[in-house]
């Protein structure tokens, strides 16, 4: 699985804890190990948070954005460090100069650019870029951290 430059939803699954319906990626390619990532995310009509936000418009919520953004980078990091989710997690540290330039459609193919910044121990900083085709609709600055679930236990 981690011999390769790209990765499919179940080794997704294997990474990182989410599952449906809060998994916001389909696939993680492009994949530069410690370095970069593109997240692919299919917009498609059935998504649960169509069906209560913004009723005469379909629009993907920017905090999905912004998970998705996460996920994609969190993907990253454990795919770069060979872990699996069974005894590490990355969590969502910090949202910088988050910025939403278009909304995101049903129909839409959401490709999420994170680019990693730095890291110093188990902090990660990454910058992403959101595109839909080739439009730049949102951008942010993540930061995350690395867990061994095993701290906690006794």
């Amino acid at each position: 699985m981690f011999e390769k430059n790209k990765i499919t939803i179940e080794e997704i699954k294997k990474l990182i804890p989410h599952k449906y319906p809060f998994l916001l990626i389909d696939k993680l390619e492009d994949i530069n190990p410690f370095k970069s990532a593109t997240g692919i995310k299919n917009v498609t009509f059935n998504e649960y948070f169509f069906q209560g936000h913004f009723e005469n418009m379909s629009v993907m919520p920017g905090a999905l954005i912004i998970e998705s953004m996460a996920q994609s980078a969190g993907a990253l990091v454990m795919f770069s460090l060979k872990k699996t989710h069974e005894k590490f997690s990355v969590f969502l540290m910090s949202v910088d100069k988050a910025k939403f330039r278009v909304p995101v459609r049903p129909g839409d193919v959401l490709k999420m650019k994170v680019l990693k910044k730095n890291n110093i121990r188990n902090i990660w900083k990454f910058e992403c870029k959101c595109f839909v085709e080739d439009k730049l609709v949102a951008q942010a600055e993540i930061a995350a951290l690395l867990s061994d679930q095993t701290d906690n236990e006794e």
